[in-house]
């Protein structure tokens, strides 16, 4: 599991690991998912999303929060995440803005029971490269 639930004070922290920036910011999201709800089931249409931002970890932060957001409106719990991410240094015609392209399973929230994440924190976050691939460290407020 690319992802495991971290317990923090009054709220729930993801770590996450990744080979790929694309793999890490899923599996974050994965791991918000599972921090909402134990059993998902497999039904729910898949949703896509795009984010942009100016820097790596307020992409993270702007593309979690968009979740939240879908999840709201949509009434849908967002599952399954896989996301494309994009920065700078592949695109220079971009003025140093960084994008994700993302899809996600929405499983409808009277299908589950799920606890509510109210939103994404910058608290001790961190996104960052290692030899390994990509590791996260988000907290969310419950």
């Amino acid at each position: 599991m690319p992802y495991e639930l971290r317990d923090h004070t009054a709220d729930v922290a993801v770590e996450a690991t990744g080979e790929t920036l694309d793999a890490v910011f899923g599996a974050v999201a994965d791991g918000m998912a599972a921090a909402m709800c134990e059993e998902i089931p497999t039904d729910g249409d898949r949703f896509s999303l795009a984010v942009t931002a100016e820097g790596r970890e307020q992409l993270l932060f702007d593309y979690l929060d968009e979740l939240i957001y879908e999840r709201d409106v949509r009434g849908v719990l967002p599952v399954d995440n896989e996301a494309s991410v994009t920065g700078p240094s592949d695109s220079p015609s971009e003025n140093g803005e960084w994008h994700v392209e993302a899809t996600a399973r929405g499983v409808p929230l009277d299908r589950v029971t799920a606890r509510d994440l109210k939103a994404v924190t910058y608290s001790e976050m961190d996104l960052s490269e290692t030899d390994d691939g990509w590791h996260a460290y988000v907290v969310f407020d419950v």
